[in-house]
């Protein structure tokens, strides 16, 4: 797969939340988590399903709003309990690109288009400025051959590359990744793997919601785990993943590599 050099971002930005709590009903799902990301590092969080974690990350651009706490993306502090005011929630979604499960391409439209029409409504860049900016991203992905064509025409692992083009070209000083592999087959999810082993290597801030171990390892600078929505258990891959401390993390980590 070839891609364009050259950072996507010179300037990376850092996440701090603070007590963030989430809540649906009587049910806590997001128990006062506190983080912090620091500009250019790369941060995996891990867990059993139900911890808590993809909501988390939701939370940190506001796709689910906090019941309570703050959250900090460079320089864009929000208190989600004293309300959100349009022009920060813009400028969070702008600083924070992210990346889900599922693709989310709008089938009518072709590739170029997908990435290209945000860029025009968004960051008012014009169609000819925008589509030669999805074009070098798609290059940077290694589907430039891809642009004239529709997302249906893409398998799975080439249309999540799509949707990661799609995410930066808008220009994210953070990205969020919600277990961008899960719903591919392992050999198709390599692919989206090395663009993201790519951008780490830019120095891009990356917090990513992943079940894949080796990425985890490999990767992060950190790692992070999560049960019953509270941070249990944090440091470098070569700590939680070879001598975890917490007993929760021990049973968890049992799991997948028997799995």
């Amino acid at each position: 797969m070839t891609t364009t050099p050259g950072p996507l971002t010179d300037s990376p930005v850092g996440v701090t939340l603070r007590d963030v709590r989430k809540q649906f009903g009587d049910h806590v799902v997001v128990d006062d988590v506190s983080m912090e990301v620091a500009p250019g590092e790369v941060v995996s969080i891990i867990g059993p399903s139900g911890a808590g974690k993809s909501t988390l990350l939701r939370c940190i651009n506001l796709l689910e709003r906090p019941d309570s706490g703050d959250i900090t993306v460079g320089d864009v502090t929000i208190h989600p309990e004293t309300g959100v005011s349009p022009k920060d929630l813009t400028s969070l979604r702008r600083t924070a690109g992210m990346v889900f499960q599922s693709f989310n391409l709008f089938p009518h439209l072709t590739v170029l288009r997908n990435i290209s029409i945000a860029q025009e409504r968004v960051l008012g860049r014009d169609r000819k400025e925008a589509e030669a900016r999805s074009r070098e991203l798609l290059a940077r992905v290694g589907l430039a051959e891809k642009a004239d064509t529709y997302p249906t025409r893409s398998s799975g692992g080439q249309q999540q590359r799509i949707a990661i083009a799609r995410a930066l070209a808008m220009e994210p000083k953070v990205m969020l990744f919600d277990e961008p592999t899960s719903a591919l087959d392992p050999e198709l999810g390599l692919d989206v793997l090395e663009v993201m082993r790519g951008l780490a290597g830019e120095g891009m801030t990356m917090i990513v919601v992943t079940h894949e171990m080796h990425f985890a390892q490999d990767v992060s600078d950190r790692i992070v785990v999560m049960a019953d929505g509270r941070i249990i258990e944090q440091g470098p891959p070569s700590q939680v993943l070879t001598a975890p401390s917490n007993e929760r993390t021990k049973r968890f980590l049992r799991a997948v590599t028997d799995r």
